[in-house]
């Protein structure tokens, strides 16, 4: 299995950030297989919708940075790890404005990037970013269309009902050809229908702590996804898969080598990475706990 961890990017950690380059190397170095950001724009004080089904907002969320400049940051910090993004809230951006940060982090990386997105739930983050929450299914489908012309046409264009692109040159396109592999989060039936249609591939989670992992969370949804992909004409087999693990606070690094191993050998997952937020507060802390997560599902250093 691939092993990635999140970089320095909310609460404590953000408070670091001239240390994101370090971590990226290092964690290269240890033998990490990604590295992932986020993207958070607020922490309501009175939110409408809390975090995970809850009423409220962790507070290691009132701390934040940017996912892109994390990205650029990491991308010419490393060599070989796959850049992901867990995930860009796609409907925040307008896709021509998406299209060139993306396409310039891949070009910094060499094709490494590994674009994830979803849709978001904060009612506030959709005030502050001025667009219609109730839009925002409609808004990713067109969004994934209009990445679609922008990287595979020149020059581009795209007419939609709430995006538009006028027709454009578009001669620098992402390095990896035909365009980066885009991954889609999400549980609902609409967000699994759109990755059987749309997708590269699915973002799965799972929350070690409090529960125990429960492979069917994974399995059912991924089994139904294919299925589905089936029937749309598309090759199951070509759909892949990272498992985003989300440990609670308190949790140990046994209880994440478990979910990890476990994960691996009854999911088939060949990639997941671990988020830090919860369970490290200094970058030294995080990297500590990245080489023992690694050391114990037998990831070699590469240094």
């Amino acid at each position: 299995m691939q092993i990635g961890f999140t970089l320095p990017q909310f609460g404590p950690l953000a408070h670091q950030a001239g240390e994101v380059a370090r971590f990226a190397a290092e964690a290269e170095r240890l033998g990490a297989g990604s590295l992932w950001v986020g993207d958070r724009l607020l922490a309501p004080v009175d939110p409408t919708v809390g975090y995970g089904g809850g009423d409220s907002i962790p507070e290691v969320f009132r701390s934040r940075l940017d996912p892109f400049a994390l990205l650029a940051v990491a991308a010419t910090a490393t060599e070989r790890v796959r850049l992901g993004t867990n995930v860009l809230n796609a409907p925040w951006y307008a896709p021509a404005i998406l299209a060139r940060s993306l396409t310039t982090i891949d070009q910094l990386s060499g094709g490494r990037l590994l674009p994830g997105l979803g849709i978001g739930w904060s009612p506030e983050e959709y005030q502050a970013a001025g667009v219609p929450m109730h839009q925002r299914g409609a808004r990713l489908d067109e969004c994934l269309d209009a990445l679609e012309a922008l990287w595979t046409s020149n020059p581009a264009r795209y007419e939609g009902e709430h995006w538009r692109v006028p027709a454009t040159y578009a001669e620098l396109a992402p390095a990896q050809r035909p365009r980066p592999p885009l991954y889609l989060a999400g549980y609902a039936p609409a967000a699994l229908r759109r990755v059987a249609r749309r997708a590269d591939g699915w973002l799965p989670v799972c929350v070690p702590g409090p529960w125990e992992f429960d492979p069917a969370t994974v399995n059912e949804p991924m089994r139904l996804i294919r299925d589905l992909a089936g029937k749309a004409g598309r090759d199951p087999g070509e759909l892949g898969m990272v498992l985003r693990v989300y440990p609670a606070p308190g949790t140990s690094l046994d209880q994440v080598v478990e979910t990890l191993t476990r994960a691996e050998r009854e999911t088939g997952a060949g990639h997941a990475f671990v988020e830090f937020m919860n369970i490290a507060r200094t970058v030294d802390e995080a990297l500590e706990q990245a080489e023992k997560i690694l050391r114990a599902a037998g990831v070699r250093s590469r240094g």
